[in-house]
């Protein structure tokens, strides 16, 4: 089979069954676009070498225990492991931001930033997520405020008309719904300070 015709898939089937050149033609297939990827992150050339080769070893062994089902998906599967130990990293070294916690909810001033550096983006990402996950744990009333403020940018007196409920009310839920993030957020790894 010539390098061109074989897919990743086949590859990685030929590797799980004990074929280990196919596991090098892979890594040299895919070597650039991920190390530039985890090189975009961290802009060091040791750290990167580092999360790459530990992106491997995780490749390696989940290949190994047969814990792999991405059937077709192999880079975008290798491109998430490598993503996370970046994430891991930046969690290791206590770089992750903090972020201020005033009178209002900043969290959300963090989220509309647009001139992040690349360290910064992969922790807007992770804060992404676990906002959202703290937001699905609001009541269904408040949720629905949260989002059409936040995310749609809609004005109070929008969601009143589309809500059919008073701006008060409105505002209310809005006002709830902070409170009850703010309950939720130990559970999450969201650093606020004072």
């Amino acid at each position: 089979m010539k390098k061109s015709t074989t897919t990743d898939a086949q590859l990685v089937s030929a590797y799980i069954n004990g074929n280990e050149s196919a596991l090098c033609e892979l890594i040299n297939r895919h070597k650039q676009r991920i190390y530039s990827f985890i090189y975009s992150k961290v802009y060091d050339r040791d750290v990167t070498e580092d999360i790459f080769q530990d992106t491997f070893i995780k490749v390696i062994k989940t290949l190994r225990k047969g814990g792999y089902n991405e059937e077709g998906k192999f880079l975008p599967w290798v491109m998430r492991i490598s993503h996370n130990l970046v994430i891991d990293y930046f969690r290791k070294n206590n770089r992750m931001p903090k972020f201020e916690n005033n009178t209002d909810f900043n969290i959300f001033s963090v989220l509309s930033d647009n001139s992040l550096n690349a360290e910064k983006k992969i922790i807007k990402g992770q804060v992404e997520n676990d906002v959202k996950r703290l937001i699905e744990e609001l009541p269904d009333d408040q949720k629905e405020v949260l989002v059409m403020r936040i995310y749609k940018e809609m004005s109070f007196k929008d969601i009143s008309e589309q809500t059919g409920v008073s701006i008060n009310t409105a505002l209310g839920r809005m006002r709830y719904a902070l409170i009850n993030l703010r309950k939720v957020i130990d559970k999450h790894n969201i650093v606020l300070t004072n």
